[in-house]
């Protein structure tokens, strides 16, 4: 008689063993790792993830949408910005020093540099942004200060508004808004309850930003001039100061600003060729000479535009195309597509920042925000129209796109103090029942 050995039993859920029972075999000699207790990103990884691999997730770990939309679309705009740098810049990098990529190594040696600080930025605490506002403000507004005042200052395009430091060179400028758009927060934050009082807005608001935008005046920058007037607007505006207290302040600022553009005679003649349309021959060969071919530019370029890197505009007809007229030379190489691709780009960035502020219930955050979002928006916003004849020519750069370090260094680091307040939930209220039912 032959035997055989008993088949096993099929399982099925009614006869498994419970969850309890069954345990994972485990290395002898490892050491169970606990979940409980720590962040939800870190308790998903693999168990045996490499280190760096960690590392990196735990520098993108967010807890909410709005970091990743405008990580992404801040990153592609940088991106987009180094391939048309890259265009804009060959002709003149080479008639300066030989080689065509001249221009373009630096663009993305700062890019490699800004957007390693932005991730950095963007996981520090809100209360570093409030310990250190202040400090960094007053360390910009010095460095303005030594552009204005001593030979360390460089004149650029008839604006004193460089330092140089041996071989370093940059716009303090720049650092002036980085430095206002967190002290804006922290001091309008602290103010929130005395909003009702003008003199408890005015002791620390005006004489810090009348001094900080009064030495970028003195350097003759008229364009981050506005820039900044806006940000201070815009902040207060947003941290919800009244109306009537800013129709004094305004009106103020546009008697200010009308009295030193008529006090520059290249600034007066730019302006009155502006108001006459750039119609007349002695216009055209003069101060609306970049105006015109930034206009030709956009025209030539269609609908499709003429080919990336096909430009005829940046063969030393228009000057500064890759910087303060680099939307003209979008236009005409990727055409009016390319054009509403970037419009697109800062139209996510605006709503990207609506819905932090929205989500954030810290009005620290709420106002930093908001400075940032004019600034950035703001500043494309006048680029663009600048590009198209809608206002006078300023020199403000396309945020992100132009090329310059210390624009698109300072942009990234103000992105990612919004970066650092898009990764945090808020905390729902006291009062919100947990289920739909009242007891």
């Amino acid at each position: 008689m032959t035997t055989s050995l008993p088949r096993p039993r099929a399982t099925n859920s009614r006869t498994a063993p419970p969850a309890q029972a069954r345990r994972p075999i485990r290395t002898p000699g490892a050491a169970p790792r606990p979940t409980a207790g720590l962040p939800a990103a870190e308790a998903r990884e693999p168990r045996h993830a490499p280190a760096a691999f960690v590392a990196v997730r735990r520098i993108f770990a967010a807890e909410t949408g709005n970091y990743f939309v405008l990580l992404g679309a801040t990153l592609f705009l940088v991106v987009f910005g180094l391939i048309m740098v890259l265009s804009s810049s060959s002709v003149e990098s080479f008639l300066a020093s030989g080689d065509f990529f001249n221009g373009f190594v630096r663009q993305v040696l700062f890019a490699a540099l800004g957007i390693p600080l932005m991730l950095i930025a963007s996981r520090m605490p809100a209360r570093f942004w409030k310990r250190w506002a202040g400090t960094f403000l007053l360390f910009a507004i010095v460095l303005q200060l030594l552009v204005v005042a001593t030979p360390l200052g460089v004149e650029h395009g008839g604006n004193k508004n460089w330092i140089s430091l041996g071989p370093f060179s940059g716009q303090p400028s720049e650092l002036v808004k980085l430095g206002l758009v967190a002290w804006l927060g922290y001091i309008l934050a602290r103010k929130q309850g005395s909003f009702d009082n003008w003199r408890e807005l005015v002791v620390p608001l005006v004489p810090v930003a009348g001094a900080a935008i009064g030495f970028v005046v003195l350097g003759g920058d008229l364009g981050t001039s506005i820039i900044l007037t806006l940000v201070v607007l815009g902040a207060v505006f947003f941290a919800g100061v009244r109306l009537r207290y800013l129709a004094v302040p305004i009106l103020l600022i546009a008697f200010a600003a009308t009295i030193l553009s008529l006090a520059s005679t290249s600034r007066r003649d730019r302006i009155a060729a502006f108001a006459s349309g750039c119609t007349s021959a002695s216009d055209y060969l003069g101060n609306c000479f970049q105006t015109v071919q930034g206009w030709w530019a956009l025209a030539s370029g269609g609908v499709f535009g003429v080919g990336l890197g096909n430009s005829k505009a940046k063969y030393s007809w228009l000057p500064e195309a890759d910087n303060d007229f680099i939307f003209a030379i979008v236009g005409e190489e990727l055409g009016l597509i390319g054009a509403i691709l970037v419009l697109a780009l800062f139209i996510v960035l605006a709503i990207s920042f609506v819905r932090i502020i929205r989500a954030n219930t810290d009005p620290f955050a709420r106002i930093t925000v908001s400075a940032v979002m004019v600034w950035i928006i703001g500043q494309a916003f006048v680029n663009i129209a600048v590009v198209l004849g809608i206002l006078p020519v300023l020199g403000v750069p396309l945020p992100l796109i132009s090329a310059g370090g210390s624009a698109l260094i300072t942009s990234l680091i103000a992105i990612g103090i919004v970066l650092s307040f898009a990764r945090q939930t808020p905390e729902p209220a006291l009062d919100t029942p947990r289920t739909g039912r009242s007891r």
